[in-house]
């Protein structure tokens, strides 16, 4: 099998959601999905792209992908965000996912950041080991603050 990984082009981006809704499903909340292929193609490709994208084929079908961007840290400064690495259930333990942290990994490093983030759920331990296992450290003692749009809006309705 032969992998092959390289930045996400327009076209792309219906396979990408694709990777994103198989994701979604995995993670439990198959509804949580709002974006659509023209929202993507217009964040990420437009005059001022708000993301990098990878996506990785194995055999000419792109079957993962690596959705990055760039924060700033008040301790460290620039930093890079890993949003999603997603593979195909049929995929995983082919060697994909690596090739893609790995690009991610390279790209953070060209951009001279001092960290690249991301979260994982607490129970996809083989996510986790996966990490460990290329020197990432998982923070068990952090928890993901949020506002999602419904709190946004009462926040702003009770200022």
């Amino acid at each position: 099998m032969k992998i092959k990984i390289r930045p996400a082009k327009q076209e792309d981006m219906e396979q990408v959601l694709h990777l994103i809704r198989e994701l979604a499903q995995f993670e439990k909340e198959p509804e949580a999905v709002e974006i659509t292929a023209a929202q993507l193609i217009i964040d990420g490709f437009g005059h001022s792209p708000l993301f990098q994208c990878f996506v990785g084929e194995a055999d000419g079908k792109i079957s993962g992908m690596a959705l990055v961007y760039p924060r700033y840290s008040t301790w460290k400064g620039k930093v890079l965000h890993l949003e999603d690495l997603i593979v195909t259930e049929k995929m995983r333990g082919s060697g994909l996912g690596t090739a893609l942290l790995e690009s991610v990994v390279k790209y953070g490093h060209d951009l001279g950041v001092k960290r690249i983030g991301w979260e994982v759920l607490d129970w996809n331990e083989p996510a986790i080991a996966f990490y460990e296992q290329r020197g990432a450290k998982v923070m068990r003692d952090w928890d993901v603050v949020q506002l999602d749009e419904k709190g946004i809006q009462n926040f702003i309705e009770n200022i």
